[in-house]
């Protein structure tokens, strides 16, 4: 059962708020933090069956942090658990410490709000099988509402996990390299957003003898005031191509606030991004072994063409990284063979690294294919097959006034859309589909698919469209218009000036 109190916290299997009042009330009170925290120790005590817990704390850069550990700390110690606190920590390195640390820790809690903007802040759930799933956020926000908490006395120690989760990727990268210093002569550029991956260039880049001058935005900065952390922002890819460009880097890296993302660009400033970067670490995966790629439900058909081309499979599904990872999980626990869930966003998590997705990792893989690239070869020679639309649009519809259920509207929407695709000539719906209502159309009205899906937790109808033609999208939008415009319940100007 879902919290009716702290129901509107929940974002998907973390737990978000507003936690700083400069636009809008807080809504991550300490009241709330307070109550979720000593939750999760109820549940994590219920799940492990121990008496008695050690949970490791660690946070992004966001300005609010400070407060959001310090009850965090209250929550749990006044339940009775031990806490460890890493400080600023990567997302990703909150889970690895269950794994490959001496810690000793049941559980972890990272306090973070990923590439949200710098009023936003959350807590995010590990325990030593992974990250937490809806289901078990409901129960945590029931608990935090019941107030049936754990009452004892805990004691906290600071102790950083930063310097072991770098060795560990150091490690790594020498192994699948066979040298102590594979990055020696390469320039390689950090864009750390202001959020917690400054660490990457001096204890990552710099003990494999890379050269990271020019790197940008190192230092923690709450605020983000160059840019959005986000490897998808135009502005923050831009500025990282720029600086590739200027300083003549072999690579640049742009990481998310918390590092569980990740995007690149090549020594010409090309992106490696989205269906790029899905194609590049698919081919690095594929070249040893068959296997299946998931993917989110926007990717390309040029992607499912190039994937085919290596003798993989590739499986288009729902949007959220949960979801996909969970569909990597299932065809392997079916018997299959699946090294990689990834989204467009960035998120990738793979089957050699328990699954988890994590921004520094596919960064690593990225850089072990820079260090065994023949002399002059591009790190991205290995995508130069890769079929890429003439045109990629996202367009966002809202619901108005006229709108009752949302959810309900929605959903009926889509499965008016795909009947209307199926009586139609110049559209047909894609033979896989697991999320909305993905349709192709015929060269000459549109020349590429439209995917039409619902937000899961906001009255939001996002659209994607993707085109082998110039002016493509703008045909496949007008073809849509025409068929949503008998649909009250949505806002339809954003499509409208699109198709102007």
């Amino acid at each position: 059962m879902q919290s009716a109190k702290y129901k509107h916290l929940k974002s998907g299997t973390d737990v978000r708020g507003i936690a700083v009042g400069d636009n809008s009330p807080v809504t991550l009170t300490d009241g709330a933090v307070l109550d979720v925290t000593r939750a999760f120790a109820k549940w994590l005590k219920n799940k492990s069956g121990k008496s008695r817990l050690k949970i490791a704390v660690g946070n992004d850069s966001r300005i609010s942090a400070d407060r959001i550990v310090k009850c965090v700390k209250e929550g749990l110690t006044a339940s009775g658990c031990n806490v460890v606190y890493t400080g600023l920590s990567s997302t990703p390195s909150m889970f690895i410490l269950l794994k490959k640390s001496d810690f000793g820790c049941d559980g972890s809690i990272m306090i973070t709000a990923s590439h949200l903007p710098y009023d936003r802040n959350g807590l995010k759930f590990f325990t030593p099988d992974g990250g937490l799933d809806g289901k078990d956020i409901d129960e945590i926000l029931a608990l935090a509402e019941s107030g049936n908490f754990e009452n004892g006395k805990g004691v906290c120690e600071n102790k950083s996990f930063m310097d072991g989760y770098s060795g560990i990727l150091v490690d790594l990268i020498r192994r699948q390299t066979g040298k102590e210093k594979p990055l020696a002569g390469k320039k390689i550029i950090v864009d750390a957003g202001n959020g917690a991956g400054g660490f990457f260039a001096d204890k990552v880049l710099k003990p494999l003898g890379a050269n990271t001058e020019g790197s940008q935005f190192l230092e923690p900065d709450g605020l983000f005031p160059n840019h959005a952390p986000n490897p998808e922002d135009k502005q923050a890819i831009k500025s990282l191509s720029d600086a590739v460009v200027k300083h003549g880097a072999d690579l640049g890296i742009i990481f998310d606030t918390d590092v569980d993302r990740a995007g690149a660009v090549d020594c010409d400033g090309g992106e490696i991004n989205r269906n790029r970067l899905i194609a590049l670490l698919s081919a690095m995966l594929l070249k040893d072994k068959a296997g299946v790629i998931v993917t989110d439900s926007v990717t390309s058909d040029g992607l499912t063409e190039f994937i085919e081309s290596l003798g993989g499979k590739h499986l288009r599904y729902m949007r959220g990284y949960k979801n996909v990872i969970d569909k990597c999980n299932e065809v392997n626990a079916a018997g299959g063979y699946s090294p990689l869930a990834i989204e467009t966003s960035g998120h990738a998590a793979f089957l050699e690294n328990y699954m988890l997705d994590d921004g520094a990792y596919v960064v690593a893989k990225l850089l072990i294919s820079l260090a065994n690239a023949k002399a002059g070869e591009k790190l991205t020679s290995v995508i130069s097959t890769l079929p890429e639309a003439v045109e990629c649009d996202e367009i966002r519809l809202t619901f108005n006034e006229k709108s009752a259920d949302f959810k309900k509207e929605g959903a009926k929407l889509i499965e008016d859309l795909k009947a209307y695709a199926l009586k139609s000539d110049g559209m047909r719906l894609a033979e896989e589909n697991y999320e909305g209502a993905r349709i192709n159309f015929k060269k000459g009205e549109g020349d590429g698919w439209l995917l039409l899906r619902q937000s899961v937790h906001d009255p939001v109808i996002p659209i994607n469209f993707e085109s082998n033609s110039k002016g493509g999208n703008k045909l496949m939008a007008e073809t849509l218009l025409k068929f949503l415009e008998g649909y009250e319940f949505l806002n339809l100007e954003n499509l409208k000036n699109f198709t102007y």
